[in-house]
Formats: C-alpha cells, structure tokens, sequence
C-alpha cells in the first residue's frame, strides 16, 4: 500500500521567494517542483507581498500539498528588513492556512542540520546535497529556490515535531538517521 503525501517548503524573502514541492510515497520523496519568484522587480513592498500570497496560492493549486514548511528568518540588526522579511513569511503563511495546509517552521540550522549533519553548511553544500538526495539533474543558479526545497526536505525528515535533534558529530548523525544513508 502506498502512503503518498505532498509537502511545500517555502524560503520567503521580500527580492526573492525560494519554493519547492516534493512528493512522498512510503519513504520514497521525489521533486515535483524548484523555482524561486524574483520580487526585485516590484518597487512597492505592498505590490510584493500580494504577488507572493498569489504565486504561493498558486503553487498549491497546481500542486495540493497537505503541508507546509517554511525557513524561519534569522535575527538581523536591521529591524526594517526584519519587519518585511516577517511581513513576506506571514502572506506565504496566510497563503498555506486559507487553502487549508498544515505549517511547520524550521530554523536555517535544522535545516541545514536535516539535510547535511551539519547545522552550519554552506548552501551550497545544502544544494550539493538535494541534488543527490532527491536525483535532480540540473540545480537552478539561485540557491533561494534550493533553500525552499531544503525546507520540504527537512519537514519530510522531521514530519511530527519541531524538537532539534541533537547530533554528537558525524557518526551520531549516521547512527540516528540511518535510513538516509545508502550504501
């Protein structure tokens, strides 16, 4: 029997919005979906924020995730972009909630952690990593979009809670997650 899921993982941010969509079957995830929406060329924040509600809706639609996995924002010294950054999240949040998906929202080191066993990756070796994971041919330029994926990827990793777990180094990575591990 098949138990097949679909998860959203969204990266937001205020220029660029990161998303991907995986599907899960049993244990098997494979990428329906990596792209990132560039809201650079908006001059009003306002005009952003709608359009990233609109694609997010959008993203749903085509796609019918149950749940939602965003990428917390990191504290900056700068309230303002703070302020917008929180603003971005919220309409990809609002997005999620009204079509009815369940969200879930993990710190970039959780993420980085779920994907590499190593909170402080760099994205590229997150993308490094997905790419092998997940079988994926060509990686888009903007690392935004694979920040989106990374976010699904962990949720898949971490379904029922938002408990970090806690690694003791590269060989308590191995011996937890185990079934991530191919020989």
């Amino acid at each position: 029997m098949k138990i097949s899921r679909v998860i959203l993982g969204v990266d937001p941010g205020t220029t660029i919005m990161g998303f991907g969509v995986i599907k899960v079957e049993n244990d098997n995830i494979s990428c329906l979906q990596l792209n990132d929406l560039k809201l650079s060329k908006y001059e009003n924040h306002y005009l952003r924020l709608g359009h990233i509600y609109q694609r997010t809706n959008e993203i749903i639609q085509t796609y019918n995730p149950t749940e939602m996995a965003l990428e917390a924002p990191f504290f900056g010294k700068n309230v303002q972009s703070m302020l917008k950054l929180g603003r971005a999240q919220g309409v990809a949040i609002a997005a999620g909630i009204s079509n009815g998906l369940k969200v879930f929202e993990y710190s970039p080191r959780k993420i980085k952690m779920a994907i590499t066993g190593n909170g402080n990756a760099s994205k590229e070796q997150v993308a490094k990593m997905l790419q092998k994971i997940l079988h994926i041919e060509e990686m888009p330029k903007n690392l935004d979009a694979t920040d989106g994926l990374a976010a699904a990827v962990c949720h898949f990793y971490n379904p029922t809670s938002q408990v970090e777990k806690k690694y003791t180094g590269w060989e308590g990575f191995i011996k937890k997650e185990s079934h991530r591990v191919k020989e």
